[in-house]
């Protein structure tokens, strides 16, 4: 008695769709609040679902510029103050 259906091709796709997803989402996100995490994170999700062969590849690849813009953002601001730290 088998209680769940075989894994099929779509379940990987998926995942890929939702790791592209995923990583728009937190490259967004990062633009905002805590882009020294939320930058690398986008950049690693985004790297795997173009990698693995998504089908959003539009919206991995805007997740993986966002996430690099995440980082080029906190370095913009990091030379601006000065510092390398956010404390005042």
């Amino acid at each position: 008695m088998q209680l769940t259906a075989p894994a099929s091709r779509r379940t990987g796709i998926r995942d890929t769709d939702g790791m592209a997803v995923a990583s728009f989402i937190l490259g967004l996100l990062g633009l905002l609040v805590l882009n020294l995490f939320l930058g690398p994170i986008a950049i690693v999700l985004a790297s795997i679902a173009l990698w693995r062969g998504t089908e959003r590849r539009g919206r991995a690849l805007l997740g993986l510029g966002l996430g690099v813009a995440d980082l080029l953002v906190l370095a913009a601001f990091m030379e601006f103050d000065s510092t390398i730290s956010w404390s005042l």
